[in-house]
């Protein structure tokens, strides 16, 4: 493992809601109760080892999310699964965007962020609207109304679409992401009893009372500007934000994980990540890259990742997969 393995323990300031369980088996009860309606269309590419599909599911409320699965061409399976959320206003991207976890051997589903990239689904904003941009306090004063409660439902979707597909095995599926999506991955572990791996870089989303002030960077700087601006709801929007603190979902993880942070993250600044990792559950390890930003360790990071997904999920060689 590459770079500053050291151990940390940082306590949290966050607290936890008295029903933050049955809130979000409530939500999850909710969004299950629509069809998940997975359907894969092949998408052609000039590829000749990867095969792409655009995929559709129901999350939150029924609302269609699109991905893309990448998967070895002509594999047989089956296959570990791993599910890649992206960063603040990013969707799922070009077709061919990062083909590195399908050409280590795994059935790689890239999902939405309603709303956010180029002509995606938003319920609120079919068109991104003109809210655009202010996802981090879109429905803040209410944990029912809050906008991430949509994105961690269809998240979750995500990961039992994956498992639904006859190449993936479901007992070997991971999520991974950076910034917002490893936010959305670290939700993941504290909302899905049983993945196999959890990788997690520069995580948003994590002691969410504190990042309003250790911030002054896009998109925290929405938070601190929305509490300045409206004085009074400033409670209630602190409390809303309890529900979907990354230090909360933490405690209830139990899967292993690998995260990352850079000592010098002005955007998720480190005071933020480290007590949500001293707050996880399960099997853990952190790397600290001391002179690095919002990149944390680049390419190095995902050098790790691969490492730490393949003693994990055991992945196939191509070849194997191919029989």
């Amino acid at each position: 493992m590459r770079g500053d393995l050291s151990i940390v323990d940082v306590p949290t300031t966050q607290t936890e809601p008295a029903d933050f369980d049955a809130f979000w088996a409530d939500t999850l009860a909710v969004t299950r109760g629509f069809p998940l309606d997975v359907t894969l269309t092949p998408h052609p590419t000039l590829l000749t080892q990867l095969e792409v599909f655009d995929v559709t599911f129901r999350g939150f409320g029924g609302t269609p999310i699109h991905a893309w699965l990448r998967v070895p061409a002509r594999a047989r399976g089956p296959l570990p699964g791993l599910v890649q959320f992206f960063g603040y206003g990013n969707g799922r991207g070009h077709a061919l965007r990062d083909l590195r976890w399908a050409s280590a051997g795994y059935a790689h589903l890239v999902v939405d962020a309603r709303g956010q990239g180029h002509g995606h689904t938003d319920d609120d904003h079919p068109s991104g609207g003109p809210s655009a941009g202010g996802f981090l306090t879109r429905g803040i004063r209410s944990p029912e109304e809050y906008y991430y409660r949509r994105v961690f439902a269809d998240a979750v979707r995500a990961v039992e679409a994956l498992r639904t597909l006859e190449l993936v095995d479901p007992s070997r599926v991971g999520v991974v992401g950076a910034s917002q999506g490893g936010g959305i991955a670290l939700a993941m572990a504290g909302l899905v009893p049983d993945l196999s791996a959890v990788i997690i870089q520069a995580p948003f989303l994590c002691e969410l009372d504190r990042a309003a002030v250790l911030s002054t960077e896009f998109p925290y700087a929405l938070l601190t500007q929305y509490l300045a601006d409206r004085r009074e709801d400033a409670a209630a929007a602190l409390d809303t934000l309890r529900y979907f603190d990354g230090v909360n979902l933490a405690k209830r993880a139990s899967a292993p994980a690998l995260l990352s942070t850079g000592l010098l993250d002005g955007i998720a600044p480190p005071e933020t990540v480290l007590p949500a990792f001293t707050a996880y559950g399960g099997e853990k390890q952190i790397v600290l890259w001391p002179y690095n930003g919002h990149e944390a360790g680049g390419d190095l990071d995902e050098e790790n990742a691969l490492e730490f997904a393949a003693a994990r999920l055991a992945p196939r060689s191509l070849a194997d997969s191919l029989r």
